[in-house]
Formats: structure tokens, C-alpha cells, sequence
């Protein structure tokens, strides 16, 4: 099997967020509108996702829908770490309507949906959800996941429904690669050499340490 073919499948970026006794959230792509007339989406979460875990308590939630700019904190925030760790919420423009968090900060828009049925996908869950509420909150292009890989050049968290292992680069010895996210940190490129980065350094995209990225070695 080619798992290249479902890199073509288009997809968006959204933040999903809930409440139960504080505010979780976490970034999706899998995100469809299932119907018009009573409007149903549908989205899809890891199992072993805190946010999901929460979500089959609550039965309700919001989808952020993110702008086509590069918004470091956001991604970084609600992509590559966990709500059961961190308030992602902490440092975040956000609203509560309908008793649920709603990210509004660099949004385009945004839904208030309420679970109606769960299908279990394996190491997914898919959560089947009628929406109540819906605002456009700007007239702005959204972030497509195309637009997320090929210029942020993001990559796609293990727990992701889209993730595909790739191999490290290993083009250059002045590289290092971030093991979580994929961020390359390129000492020809960059005013200081990773090695006298300080000790406190940490992931421009997903804020993880030093520690946590391999050098890409030359053949």
C-alpha cells in the first residue's frame, strides 16, 4: 500500500476544545460536514487523546477554524502538548459560549456542536455531532494541512489520524531535527550553532527542549 496517495486528501486545520472542570483543546484535521438541512459535522480524535477522553463526558464542544497565516503559538500550543500537562487556555484569546471554550484568536471562524453518537474507528474514535451555534468571525482564508506541510513545513503528531512515519533527513551534518514536531534547525542558516544554543532553548514550533532533537548526520 502507498500511504503517500492519502497525503492528497485535502483537509483543514481547527482547534477542538471542551470543558469539564477546566478548559481542554487540541488540533484536528479531520473535520466533515456530514449534513446542511440540520446541520451535522463529524471529527475525528486518538483514543488516547486527553481531549477525547473528556469529550465522551461532556458530549459537547467547539471547532476553531484556523487562519492561513503562521501562527506559531497557536499550533504549538493546542498540537504538541497535552491539556491533561498544561492550560493551553492560559495565554489564549478565547470566549466561553454555550458553556463551552471557543478559541477566537488568528480564527476565521468557529461551531458550537453537541455529540450525538461515537464510532469507535479502532485507535480513533469518531465523534458524530449536531451543530447548535456558528459565527464567522473573519474573512480570511483557512489554513489548509497542505498549506501547514509544504510551507510551515509542519508535520503531522503521532496520534493524528493522517500520521505516516518518515525517515529522518539526513542530508546535511549541520542539522538537527525535532523528534516531536519535524522542526529542522539549520546551523547554516541560523545566526547561532545548535550546539552553543542555550541550555533553556527550546522548539520555535512545538516548545519542546533540546534534548528532543537529532543531529542529521551526512552520508
Amino acid at each position: 500500500m502507498d500511504k503517500n496517495v492519502f497525503k492528497d486528501i485535502t483537509y483543514g486545520m481547527y482547534v477542538v476544545a471542551t470543558k469539564k472542570k477546566r478548559n481542554v483543546g487540541c488540533f484536528i484535521n479531520t473535520l466533515i460536514q456530514i449534513t446542511s438541512d440540520k446541520p451535522m459535522v463529524a471529527i475525528s480524535l486518538n483514543k488516547e487523546n486527553y481531549t477525547s477522553k473528556i469529550l465522551k463526558d461532556t458530549k459537547k464542544f467547539s471547532v476553531s477554524i484556523l487562519k492561513e497565516v503562521n501562527h506559531d503559538k497557536i499550533i504549538s500550543t493546542f498540537g504538541y502538548s497535552s491539556s491533561e500537562k498544561i492550560d493551553k487556555f492560559a495565554d489564549v484569546d478565547y470566549e466561553e459560549i454555550l458553556s463551552v471554550p471557543v478559541v477566537k484568536e488568528d480564527m476565521c471562524g468557529y461551531f458550537i456542536c453537541n455529540v450525538v453518537n461515537v464510532v469507535d474507528c479502532g485507535t480513533h474514535e469518531l465523534f458524530i455531532a449536531e451543530v447548535l451555534s456558528s459565527e464567522k468571525i473573519e474573512d480570511f482564508p483557512p489554513m489548509s494541512y497542505q498549506y501547514y506541510h509544504k510551507v510551515l513545513k509542519g508535520k503531522a503528531p503521532k496520534k493524528a489520524p493522517t500520521y505516516i512515519e518518515e525517515p529522518i533527513d539526513k542530508t546535511s551534518s549541520k542539522k538537527y531535527q525535532c523528534i516531536v514536531c519535524g522542526y529542522i534547525y539549520d546551523d547554516g542558516k541560523e545566526a547561532v550553532a545548535f550546539e552553543d544554543l542555550p541550555d533553556d532553548w527550546v522548539c520555535p514550533r512545538c516548545g519542546v527542549k533540546k534534548e528532543m532533537f537529532k543531529r542529521m548526520d551526512s552520508n
